[in-house]
């Protein structure tokens, strides 16, 4: 976003690819980008596209038109889940001689436009790490004449699992519910904030590591009737084996694993609660509860208490 902001003030490009997972960014990535178009006539400068309505000879030719009454016509293209290869191609021919007065903003949470990426100006979308998101978080309160303790952005950070698209909706929630008190508290957050499935994983594998059985059980009453909760745990341990074993650095590993660099350093801590043969032993009895789970043999929830339990005693 930084990046975005110092590029429109040099000016605007005819096409913004923005790619990641954090749909808030996308947001405001494109709030940015209309402030800067300034268009007074939205009505007949503005086009959108999705899945209902799209066809890229549609998009193009909505590229093609030229802006009335506005310095630029902006086309939007919203997460399209199905893109041929010919759109591709159609797509990259038309970007190698754009219409000057047209921004065309994609969308691309779905990455089917990457092979595009070095045409476009390309913005990162993906979830900010734990100190620029903080930083985010304590802005957003100032905003509101509220301020929030490091402790608690913190945990708000995790407890969403570092998506803004889920911070953002919390604070509304955590400014306004006491008027009386300017300081937002970790006890506030616990209280209010539910926990992203991920970041209870983290908790659960905590617990195992450290042998805490009674808070491993705990937390996995908060897990065991979500759906895909076993390919969560299954994910976790994977990446920890993997730290456990690779010589590669965090951010290289982040890089491998399509994660945060964050997450891989928090992971990185949890592997000194295992061994290299316990992570072994753990996986092989993860895949031993997947089959059991879609064999019919055990109900999840049943599987989930036999893993944990087993887990413990690794």
């Amino acid at each position: 976003m930084k990046t975005l902001k110092t590029r429109l003030k040099e000016g605007l490009a005819n096409c913004y690819l923005m790619e990641g997972e954090d749909f808030e960014l996308y947001l405001r990535g494109y709030s940015m980008i209309m402030k800067r178009a300034a268009l007074g006539l939205e009505d007949f400068n503005l086009v959108k596209f999705d899945d209902d309505n799209y066809s890229m000879k549609g998009v193009l030719d909505a590229c093609e038109v030229m802006p009335m009454g506005d310095e630029w016509r902006v086309v939007l293209l919203k997460n399209i889940q199905k893109v041929s290869e010919g759109d591709k191609k159609m797509l990259a021919e038309y970007l190698k001689n754009p219409v000057p007065s047209t921004i065309l903003v994609i969308f691309d949470m779905y990455d089917k436009f990457a092979s595009l990426k070095g045409e476009t100006t390309f913005v990162d979308c993906k979830r900010f790490d734990s100190s620029m998101c903080i930083g985010v978080i304590v802005n957003e309160f100032a905003k509101k004449c509220k301020q929030i303790s490091t402790e608690a952005a913190s945990a708000l950070y995790d407890y969403c699992n570092g998506y803004l698209t889920r911070i953002v909706s919390e604070i509304d929630k955590l400014a306004y519910y006491n008027m009386d008190e300017s300081l937002v508290t970790k006890k506030l957050v616990d209280s209010l904030v539910t926990k992203d499935e991920e970041f209870v994983v983290f908790e659960l594998t905590e617990a195992l590591g450290l042998k805490n059985g009674d808070k491993a059980l705990k937390t996995l009453e908060a897990l065991k009737k979500e759906p895909g909760v076993l390919g969560l745990i299954t994910n976790h341990f994977r990446r920890l084996f993997f730290i456990s074993i690779s010589e590669m650095t965090d951010k290289e590993l982040a890089s491998l694993l399509g994660v945060k660099e964050y997450a891989i350093a928090k992971q990185r801590l949890q592997t000194k609660n295992f061994s290299k043969m316990q992570l072994k032993k753990i996986y092989t009895l993860l895949e031993k509860v997947d089959y059991m789970i879609k064999s019919g043999a055990m109900l999840q929830e049943n599987a989930l208490y036999f893993l944990v339990l087993s887990i413990l005693y690794v």
